[in-house]
């Protein structure tokens, strides 16, 4: 008993040093954070909208900002007929379910937005996840064997590296839309491979803001009898015809096998989906561990969505009107280089050489334009870059704000190393 009693103490006083220890680098950390004068986890204490009341983490006073950092393309966030839909299905079906979908978080709100999700999409059926990362690693390690082959493009997303991981199928990046590899590698492992090929990629990259060749992709699939997932966070509502993505965009929906889509960008809410034949979304139901074993999206959140699709389907000027702000802040800050050609809502501004992006980052906050510098490791060292989400109620003159403030930024030589 003595011995037992020694025992526990001692693992306490080491658990103790260790907590010590934790502590004394969280707080190192903290300061360090204040030294650098870091943006990241400004808190916002308004609406989602193109100006936001934020607290300011250096001086704790409140102000105002231009939001040039949020994935709510369409102003869907604090739209009037979304807020009153969402008010209603909290009336009917309360906040929340408490359990995943199989066993009883399958509401009847949810199976009206999953069949009006394949409509939109073209698509047989659908399937609803708790988040747009969950659908990604569902997918990949449901679908992919051992025997399989995975060709993606490099510029993915991490939720989908990280399904990658979960499956043992072979995995091969090709270069960021090279159309040549990418036929190579079909062509190659189409040819070789015991099991199934898969092609993934997405149809807007939220790091670059460009978007993929997909139809010029499903005639390479079609060809080499390879089945393509397109992962469509940040078309989807912004390109096509009827806002359904980047395919339809393309025109190639048919040719699609899985479609992934989020509802944390134009919908501005959280919960992902998928879309494709009807047997392959039952077959995802039973076998898609992320879905599985995570609880239902709840009720307002369902009911956010559907009203979203009717606003896209009533409203089409806002994504017209989104497109003109896209277009208009492309003229306006082309001056300053891009990443990438922009193609949908995301616009990346290239860093001039030995700019301090934490240091610009800091002089745009204090411009009271809220935007987001994008570091390492979410991209190459070598590869930082500024990202702008345009929004559809964005105006001329905010616009005109961020490419004047932009230039000052630019200018300002206390933003640049020696």
């Amino acid at each position: 008993m003595r011995m037992s009693t020694e025992i526990s103490n001692l693992k306490s006083l080491d658990l103790m040093a260790r907590n010590i220890k934790l502590a004394d680098r969280v707080d190192s950390f903290k300061k360090m954070m204040s030294a650098l004068q870091l943006t990241y986890k400004r808190i916002v204490l308004s609406a989602a909208d193109r100006e936001v009341t934020i607290k300011d983490p250096f001086t704790g006073d409140f102000r105002n900002m231009l939001m040039f950092a949020s994935n709510n393309y369409l102003g869907l966030a604090n739209h009037r007929h979304i807020k009153k839909k969402v008010l209603d299905a909290i009336d009917k079906f309360g906040c929340g379910i408490g359990g995943p979908p199989l066993l009883n978080g399958y509401i009847g709100l949810i199976e009206e937005l999953e069949e009006r999700l394949a409509a939109f999409k073209s698509q047989e059926a659908a399937i609803v996840f708790s988040s747009g990362f969950l659908a990604n690693l569902g997918v990949i390690s449901a679908l992919t064997e051992h025997n399989d082959t995975i060709i993606y493009d490099e510029l993915s997303h991490a939720s989908f590296y990280d399904g990658i991981r979960l499956t043992k199928a072979k995995a091969i990046p090709f270069g960021h839309n090279n159309m040549q590899q990418l036929t190579r590698l079909a062509e190659q492992y189409g040819n070789e491979a015991r099991g199934n090929v898969f092609v993934c990629t997405e149809g807007v990259y939220s790091m670059d803001g460009d978007i993929a060749p997909l139809d010029k992709i499903a005639r390479v699939c079609k060809r080499t009898d390879s089945i393509l997932i397109v992962d469509d966070a940040h078309g989807t509502g912004v390109l096509g015809g009827n806002g359904s993505g980047t395919a339809a965009h393309f025109q190639c929906e048919e040719d699609i096998a899985v479609t992934m889509g989020t509802f944390s960008k134009v919908f501005a809410t959280c919960g992902g989906f998928l879309t494709g034949s009807a047997g392959l979304m039952e077959y995802l139901r039973y076998h898609a561990r992320s879905y599985i074993f995570s609880a239902s999206i709840p009720p307002p959140v369902a009911a956010t969505v559907l009203a979203g699709l009717e606003v896209i389907e009533d409203e089409p000027w806002l994504r017209t009107q989104l497109l003109a702000n896209v277009k208009y802040a492309i003229e306006k800050l082309k001056p300053f280089g891009f990443y990438a050609s922009p193609e949908a809502a995301i616009i990346t501004l290239r860093l001039p050489e030995n700019m301090d992006i934490r240091k610009a980052a800091y002089l745009f906050h204090l411009k009271n334009i809220f935007i987001n510098p994008v570091e390492y490791p979410a991209v190459p060292a070598n590869k930082q870059r500024f990202r702008i989400s345009i929004m559809a109620t964005h105006t001329k003159e905010d616009i005109d704000r961020l490419a004047m403030a932009t230039g000052e930024v630019w200018n300002d030589r206390a933003v640049y190393s020696n």
